[in-house]
């Protein structure tokens, strides 16, 4: 088969590595706040990559409901952190997956009238989106870059000059080499700066050693979930967030790979997510949405089937059953991460200053929306303290700098731009009458 020519797992094994850290900080993260075991840690982290890699499947393959057909990679979004932290302090787990299982099951019954929305979503709109998308990534390199934050040696010589030697690297590839050596530029670049580290003494194999070979993540791993209405009302929140991201994650893919997206391909687009999300839920590990993070590499690696992606799946479906396969990424320094970020989130942020190019840029109006939208987009990622006073649901729901840039975009289109046609029409039909 096609799907498992050697070329192809090399792409989808450049996928993996690209969200892989993202994949994994969210359990680490919620487990050590809720004071999990080690094995319990162990668990959610098999459950997580088995259930990115189900996710990415239904996303990535497209049926008459589900899928939206596109290179897309899923993974637990940070969104849900704080939010299943305080729902698992205050009702413990069950009342963590309850949750998930239903906003899950919401995803579903609403994404019809979701994807109705886009005709809110213009060249202006889509392009401003794309935009925010990319340089909302760019602080999350950078940190990468200076060795991760809270890192001892956060901003150390070596880091830097091993993040911009693997970024170099990923450069001269793309001059100097082409077809399949240049599509996969970012796993060499990856493995290069991983080797380079590991001559200097700053790579650990702990935690390869330490990882078993065998896991089998099991449904319902932490009992019956339970259904709290509040903890209910905020997964929802959590999920109306990921659809929004994933719709602009949906349009600058749309527009790398030249497909049109209908109001039908949205919602099954959608529906994949939910589906992904209620199996979240019923493993015990995490809410799913679209990664940007893979993003740029598809503009890079110029590979823009949804093969790729299910490669990709396939392996994070393995990496769940076999742990210390899973732990060789983890060996991957931050810094190494970062320069390679840096590659693939300028190629968003370009994607979308090229999708702008083609708006009509003599409008004040547009400008207004482009200034206003890129703006409180990229403020709120630096400062997310801004809505710090706000109450939780309204914080969880602004603090999210994709979230608040896009709303910024779609509400200023609406005052600036079609409720100005409208009344243009309404003029000249008036005018006409008379």
């Amino acid at each position: 088969m096609k799907f498992f020519q050697g070329k192809t797992m090399l792409l989808g094994a450049q996928h993996v590595l690209a969200m892989y850290a993202g994949a994994i900080i969210v359990p680490l993260i919620v487990g050590g706040a809720l004071k999990l075991t080690a094995a319990q840690l162990g668990y959610i982290i098999a459950a997580d990559l088995l259930t990115c890699g189900l996710a990415t499947l239904l996303q990535a393959y497209r049926t008459p409901f589900f899928g939206i057909g596109l290179p897309v990679v899923l993974g637990c979004t940070f969104t849900a952190v704080f939010p299943m932290i305080s729902i698992g302090g205050q009702y413990g787990l069950p009342a963590v997956y309850g949750s998930i299982i239903c906003s899950g099951l919401f995803v579903v019954l609403i994404a019809n009238y979701f994807s109705k929305l886009i005709k809110f979503f213009p060249p202006v709109v889509t392009g401003s989106v794309v935009t925010i998308i990319g340089v909302t990534l760019i602080p999350v390199a950078i940190n990468n870059m200076a060795g991760g934050q809270g890192s001892p040696d956060f901003g150390s010589l070596f880091n830097i000059a091993l993040a911009m030697g693997v970024l170099l690297f990923i450069i001269l590839l793309n001059r100097f080499t082409t077809g399949f050596i240049r599509s996969i530029s970012v796993l060499l670049g990856l493995i290069a700066g991983t080797i380079a580290a590991a001559l200097m003494g700053s790579v650990s194999l702990d935690n390869v050693v330490q990882a078993s070979w065998f896991n089998t993540p099991s449904p319902l791993y932490f009992g019956l979930p339970v259904f709290e209405p509040s903890a209910i009302i905020t997964m929802i929140i959590v999920a109306i967030v990921s659809m929004i991201e994933s719709t602009g994650v949906f349009m600058v893919l749309s527009e790398i790979c030249g497909k049109e997206l209908t109001g039908k391909d949205l919602a099954n687009g959608y529906r994949a997510e939910g589906l992904a999300v209620m199996l979240g839920g019923l493993f015990n590990s995490f809410p799913y949405t679209t990664f940007s993070q893979n993003i740029g590499l598809v503009q890079l690696s110029n590979s823009k089937t949804a093969n790729i992606t299910m490669v990709a799946g396939c392996m994070l479906i393995l990496l769940g059953f076999i742990p210390k396969f899973a732990a060789l990424a983890m060996i991957i320094p931050n810094a190494v991460l970062g320069g390679a970020m840096i590659a693939m989130f300028g190629i968003v942020v370009a994607s979308g200053i090229r999708m702008l190019s083609q708006v009509d840029l003599a409008s004040n109006e547009n400008l207004l929306i482009i200034a206003c939208s890129v703006a409180l987009g990229l403020g709120v990622t630096v400062v997310p303290n801004l809505f710090a006073k706000f109450p939780p649901l309204l914080k969880l729901f602004f603090e999210n700098g994709i979230v608040t840039g896009t709303l910024t975009a779609v509400i200023l289109n609406i005052i600036l731009n079609m409720t100005a046609t409208q009344n243009k029409s309404s003029y000249h039909e008036i005018k006409s009458n008379v």
